[in-house]
């Protein structure tokens, strides 16, 4: 049984429901297992507790 973990930003249920079937379905066509075997975790990451090199993600420019 496959384990996918997905740490990304806060999203809306439907945008869960659109990535889980994605990631499924590609999962299972590469893996040529049933969509059913794919095990999908997202767990949402806020900003504050990103670090990219030396700065927290939420305080870095847009531009950057």
């Amino acid at each position: 049984m496959p384990v996918i973990t997905i740490d990304a930003p806060a999203m809306s249920k439907k945008q869960k429901r659109e990535l889980v079937r994605s990631f499924a379905t590609t999962a299972s066509q590469v893996m040529n297992l049933p969509v059913s075997a794919m095990v999908i975790i997202i767990r949402e990451v806020e900003s504050e507790n990103v670090g990219v090199g030396d700065i927290l993600l939420c305080d870095r420019k847009p531009t950057e």
